[in-house]
């Protein structure tokens, strides 16, 4: 095999970064709270793919891979401490496969993430609205998963913590929200007692570069309908190139920048249950695929105290 890189996780992040991204959960990334004592939870199921990547900041193709492809299925759920503080927590199962070449695709579940959102302040103003948001989150891989096989790999391997602050502008029924993540990742280790980067390392163990990430979205949030369109970037803080037809290695440096869409919609008649849907489109990178991604999902909100559950009420 002459090369290359790897898949996506919207999911998660430095999965994101080659080829995907998560899509990211999409609580933790919008301004949506849940109410007090309010419990939802569902599945989201995501497919990505990529025929051509950024080698360091050149775009080829690779006969060897063909197209490389990562599907997940995905559990998240969210539960409202208070109407300001929720609880979030996802985690997926992940599969990836190659269209050519010799290399098998991997499976397994991939990392538990647990998200604190606190909307620390609201104000509103005429027909506008004002929130702020801090976020602080954590993530670890739930099993022992190869992390050198890269692009197969379901995952990084690293330990992350999250810190996040995010502002929502709300007029009438249209909306802007705009947030900045850092990430910090913890080393990882190599089935292997050394490795060669820029240099010969003579250990198993690999640091891996911090990371940023932000994100803006615009759109419409309705009662039963949101719709919004999204700007995401991730930026990894040091690493190193991959080197022309060298496979990608976990500490490289990943670059990305994408454009997408997030539809949901809440039944009127039955408002326990909502429906998600959307993709997104790397539009430039270093060191990851240019991937299309697709998701769907379904979740169902229930409250665990009858007293604090308001009228009219939409899940997230």
């Amino acid at each position: 095999m002459t090369i290359f890189q790897k898949i996506r996780n919207q999911v998660m992040i430095g999965f994101l970064i080659l080829s995907a991204g998560t899509a990211m959960s999409q609580t933790d990334f919008d301004a949506i709270m849940m109410n007090k004592s309010q419990f939802c939870n569902g599945l989201i199921f995501d497919h990505a793919s990529w025929d051509h990547y950024w080698e360091g900041t050149l775009k080829r193709d690779n006969q060897n891979l063909g197209t490389v492809s990562t599907n997940s299925v995905m559990y998240m759920g969210a539960y409202g401490i208070t109407n300001d503080l929720n609880v979030l927590l996802s985690a997926p199962y992940v599969w990836t496969k190659a269209s050519a070449g010799t290399l098998h695709g991997l499976d397994g579940v991939q990392d538990i993430s647990l998200m604190v959102k606190w909307r620390a302040l609201k104000y509103a103003w005429g027909k506008s609205k004002l929130s702020v948001f801090a976020l602080g989150g954590f993530s670890t891989p739930l099993t022992n998963y190869v992390i050198d096989f890269l692009p197969l790999s379901i995952g990084l391997g690293s330990t992350n913590l999250t810190g996040r602050a995010m502002v929502d502008y709300q007029w009438k029924r249209w909306t802007a929200t705009g947030s900045s993540s850092y990430i910090a990742r913890s080393n990882v280790k190599l089935d292997r007692t050394s490795y060669y980067d820029t240099q010969l390392h003579s250990t198993n163990e690999v640091k891996m570069p911090d990371a940023l990430q932000s994100q803006l979205r615009l759109g419409y949030r309705g009662k039963y309908l949101i719709a919004e369109a999204l700007v995401s970037n991730w930026t990894t803080l040091g690493g190193f190139d991959i080197t022309r037809n060298n496979m990608p290695f976990p500490s490289n440096r990943m670059n990305s920048t994408a454009v997408g869409a997030n539809v949901k919609y809440t039944l009127k008649r039955f408002t326990n249950l909502s429906f998600i849907a959307g993709g997104d489109y790397t539009v430039a990178g270093r060191n990851v695929g240019q991937n299309m991604a697709f998701h769907g999902g379904a979740f169902y909100a229930f409250y665990f105290s009858k007293k604090d559950k308001p009228k009219n009420v939409s899940t997230y």
